[in-house]
């Protein structure tokens, strides 16, 4: 999934973004190496929501890319040599970058500081993969930039220029923005009271939530972890009718643990049966036993360190963009995004485990990235704009002229994400469904949501208005 991902995000690049767009898969197959290298160097363990870390970061790499590259064209539009706009392109595009990169740094940091278990390997790799994505963008991509350009690469045709575009007026359709994502949240909330109602949990609560049943079956062969995903696992979640299946091997044996929601006495001997009809194992060698429910306090400990991630990267905003609006908006599209994969959740019933903090986790580093680099548009707008424009046209402008950076991000993240679904397993496709969504529901916000949001504030609570 990983490499079809890269190879499309590549050829995406390359067709886009020409010769700049082969410096940026060169610096991304540099910043792949590297980060596999550091996981090593670091023993850091590779959990799911450590993939989720890395995934996230390959997105923000090319999302640095992508802000710096649509720099570099509007130069050119200006009349500006090659050379120049490469230059100028980069210096501009720095503030965006390093701003989104230190909020989800320091989202990173709290969950490393505050979490337990997985969530500390999410927060390292993400932490690591940002950091490696800032070199490799803003080192490496401009080092092979130059050398094209020394090499040769000067035709402004090699690098494209950016086309001018009429302001899209988002402001004026900020009441239906707001409706359809209200609606949306709320239909989540009234789904969760429809399946309390119906004597079922509010969200489809895992093994790992709500406790269920570990099942040791001895198989008469020595069958690897692709095999029982493939053969085995396939039955099991017919009797289950969850996703949610957890394997794991013993050492030195045949045996395999299968721990799956809580079995009644007719499913374990369904499940008993299968095993017997379908891999001739010996009944009397399959055993079952209730467990406990054991991320409980991952469950607190997560939502405490998004919390608290949240106010730090609110009081981050508001000491870079010297405005709390611009901090409040930023969370609030946070918070928008989290609500409606949670509708998601509610609604499909996907498992709510390890793979649902993972996911969330994920959604929250994405869409505070994806809020900054309008925002930064918006700060220089309100600087350079004279005074002849309103404050609607400044936000209308500055979401327009980032338009093809957040549809191009979305678009890259995505492929990653759908690779991951078409070809993992099912637990793999539990946490790949909820975050294509959040993906969507990210660049959506970004573009529909943070800024009219941040209008509204900056007209309301205001004593000066535009």
């Amino acid at each position: 999934a990983a490499i079809i991902g890269f190879v499309v995000i590549v050829l995406f690049m390359i067709l886009v973004y020409r010769i700049a767009g082969l410096a940026a898969s060169l610096a991304l197959g540099l910043y792949v190496e590297l980060i596999v290298i550091l996981l090593d160097a670091f023993d850091i363990t590779l959990t799911l929501p450590g993939i989720a870390g890395i995934i996230l970061s390959i997105g923000m790499a090319v999302d640095a890319n992508v802000i710096i590259f649509a720099r570099i064209r509007e130069e050119i539009a200006k009349g500006k040599t090659v050379r120049s706009a490469i230059d100028t392109g980069f210096k501009k595009a720095t503030s965006a970058i390093v701003d989104g990169n230190i909020t989800t740094l320091i989202a990173a940091a709290v969950l490393a500081i505050m979490g337990t278990g997985t969530i500390k390997g999410f927060a390292y790799t993400l932490a690591l993969g940002i950091v490696l994505s800032m070199f490799t963008a803003m080192v490496v991509t401009r080092t092979l930039m130059n050398v094209f350009y020394a090499l040769g690469a000067k035709s402004e045709k090699l690098y494209g220029t950016a086309k001018e575009k009429k302001a899209v007026n988002f402001t004026s359709r900020k009441a239906v923005f707001f409706t359809i994502s209200i609606a949306v949240i709320l239909g989540g909330f009234v789904f969760m009271g429809i399946n309390k109602a119906g004597g079922k949990n509010a969200l489809n609560y895992s093994l790992e939530f709500m406790g269920g049943t570990s099942t040791n079956v001895t198989f008469n062969e020595d069958m690897s972890l692709l095999d029982i995903d493939e053969k085995v696992v396939p039955l099991i979640e017919d009797i289950t009718g969850d996703g949610n299946v957890q394997t794991q091997k013993i050492d030195g044996t045949t045996e395999v643990i299968f721990k799956t929601r809580t079995l009644d006495v007719a499913e374990r001997e369904e499940f008993k049966n299968t095993m017997v009809e379908n891999f001739n194992v010996d009944a009397e060698k399959i055993t079952a036993e209730s467990i406990s429910a054991t991320v409980s306090k991952m469950r607190s400990n997560a939502i405490l360190s998004v919390l608290i991630a949240a106010v730090c990267m609110l009081v981050y905003i508001w000491f870079r963009f010297k405005d709390i609006r611009y901090g409040a908006s930023a969370v609030a599209a946070l918070l928008h995004d989290v609500l409606v994969v949670l509708a998601f959740y509610a609604v499909v019933r996907i498992s709510v485990g390890n793979t649902f903090i993972a996911c969330m986790l994920t959604i929250v580093g994405y869409s505070i990235n994806a809020t900054i680099v309008i925002f930064d548009r918006v700060r220089e707008n309100m600087q350079n704009m004279g005074r002849k424009e309103t404050l609607d046209e400044v936000v209308n402008t500055s979401i327009t002229q980032t338009l093809s950076r957040s549809v191009f991000t979305s678009l890259t993240t995505f492929i990653m994400v759908f690779m991951l679904f078409i070809l993992g397993v099912s637990s793999i496709r539990e946490f790949a469904g909820p975050l294509m969504v959040g993906v969507v529901c990210g660049g959506y916000s970004s573009v529909c949501i943070t800024g009219a949001l941040w209008y509204v504030f900056k007209t309301r609570f205001s004593k000066k208005k535009k």
